[in-house]
C-alpha cells in the first residue's frame, strides 16, 4: 500500500476532479482531455477521474487515453456508488490513488464487520493510496459510535481521511476540519469540498491537501466548464499558503 506522502511528495497537494460532463461519449472524452490539460498546465498536483456526470465506461475511455498519454502528476479514480469497481480500475490501469466517499459509519452497525472485510480484501489485492471519507457529503451517518472512534478506525482502512460539508461546492465548516485534525494530529487530512481561493489559506492551515472541482469552473458550480485562469488563480493562493505553512 502506498502512503499519501509517497504518492504526493508535494507539500499540501491540490487534486483536480474530472466530472466527465458531456452529452456523448466523444464529447465527454474531449472535454476530459481539455480539462486535464488545464489542470496540468495550471499547476495541479493530481487528477481524479470521477463518474459524477458520466458513467463507468466513460471513465475507462479516459483511462485508456491516459495510458497512451501518461500524466506528469498522480492519477486517481472515484467510482461513485460502486467502491469495488474503483479498486478494479486502479488495478487495471495502474492508478496511483483512489477516493472512496465513505470508509466507515455509513452502514448499519451489523454491517460494519463486512465493510471492514471488504477493505481488508481489496487493499490486499490493489497497491493504491486510498483517500477515504468520514461523515462525508451525501452519505448517511448510521454509526452509533463517536466521531473519534470512527476516525481512529478509519485510519486502518485508508491512507488519508477526506472531510467535507454536506454538498458538492458547499464550503467545509472550519469547525469540522479543526475537530477532525484534533482527533488525527498526524494522519493525512484532505479537505474535499467547497474550497475557494478565499478560504484555502484557513483550510490548509489544518489540512494536508485539497480535492477541488467546482471552484475551477467558469460558473463556480459543478455544471460549469473548467477555466484555466481560475485554476491558475487558485494555485497562486495555494503557493502563498505553502510558503506560509512550510
Amino acid at each position: 500500500m502506498r502512503s499519501f506522502s509517497q504518492v504526493f511528495p508535494v507539500f499540501k497537494p491540490v487534486i483536480g476532479v474530472i466530472h466527465l460532463k458531456g452529452k456523448t461519449p466523444e464529447e465527454i472524452l474531449t472535454r476530459a482531455q481539455e480539462e486535464i490539460s488545464a489542470y496540468v498546465s495550471g499547476g495541479l498536483n493530481g487528477v481524479l477521474i470521477e463518474n459524477y456526470f458520466g458513467h463507468y465506461f466513460d471513465m475507462e475511455r479516459v483511462l485508456n487515453w491516459l495510458q497512451a498519454n501518461p500524466l506528469p502528476v498522480p492519477l486517481g479514480v472515484n467510482v461513485l456508488g460502486h467502491d469495488a469497481m474503483g479498486f478494479e480500475l486502479a488495478k487495471k490501469y495502474s492508478v496511483q490513488f483512489m477516493q472512496v466517499d465513505s470508509v466507515i459509519g455509513h452502514v448499519s452497525e451489523r454491517n460494519e464487520k463486512t465493510l471492514e472485510a471488504f477493505f481488508d480484501l481489496y487493499r490486499s489485492r490493489v497497491d493504491v493510496c486510498l483517500i477515504g471519507g468520514v461523515r462525508f457529503k451525501y452519505q448517511p451517518v448510521l454509526s452509533k459510535r463517536s466521531l473519534k472512534e470512527d476516525l481512529l478506525d478509519a485510519t486502518k482502512r485508508c491512507d488519508a481521511i477526506c472531510v467535507t460539508g454536506d454538498a458538492t461546492g458547499q464550503e467545509t465548516d472550519l469547525k469540522k476540519i479543526r475537530e477532525f485534525r484534533s482527533i488525527l494530529p498526524d494522519f493525512p487530512l484532505i479537505v474535499g469540498a467547497g474550497t475557494t481561493k478565499d478560504n484555502i489559506s484557513a483550510q490548509l492551515k489544518y489540512c494536508d491537501g485539497a480535492i477541488v472541482g467546482s471552484t475551477f469552473k467558469d460558473s463556480r458550480k459543478d455544471t460549469g466548464d473548467v477555466s484555466l485562469a481560475f485554476v491558475q488563480e487558485f494555485m497562486q493562493a495555494v503557493e502563498a499558503c505553502r510558503k506560509e505553512y512550510q
